[in-house]
């Protein structure tokens, strides 16, 4: 397949940052971008949809990824670390990047839904 972009995301609860009496729930997560197919491309912006437990919905748009718009050649991976606030325990995120292969051609990768979740708050 000649555009085949893995994308793999873990997140984690930061106690620290959050303040679940005012309904602020933060968390980070760490996204690996894999280019698993044959044309070197570069990811140019992304696109968040983030849900709370009550249904209330944020959409992200914005170029790049932590300011860079990584090069990805075939096997290369690049992963970051960013963060999301949320009015509940519980959440999920999903959405995609955009990218442009060296060829000029633009497509999307999905980024596969993940769960924000407080630890112990899913069994």
């Amino acid at each position: 397949m000649k555009h085949q972009i893995e994308i793999d995301a873990v997140s984690n609860y930061l106690e620290s940052q959050s303040t679940p009496e005012a309904d602020r729930y933060v968390f980070s997560y760490t996204i690996t971008i894999c280019n698993r197919g044959e044309m070197p491309a570069r990811l140019l912006a992304r696109h968040w949809v983030i849900t709370d437990a009550n249904g209330k919905i944020q959409e992200v748009r914005g170029e790049g990824v932590v300011g860079e718009k990584p090069h990805l050649s075939p096997g290369d991976c690049f992963r970051y670390t960013s963060a999301a606030m949320i009015e509940t325990p519980v959440g999920v995120m999903r959405g995609e990047y955009l990218l442009v292969s060296d060829e000029g051609e633009a497509f999307d990768a999905e980024i596969p839904s993940f769960t924000l979740a407080v630890p112990r708050v899913l069994h």
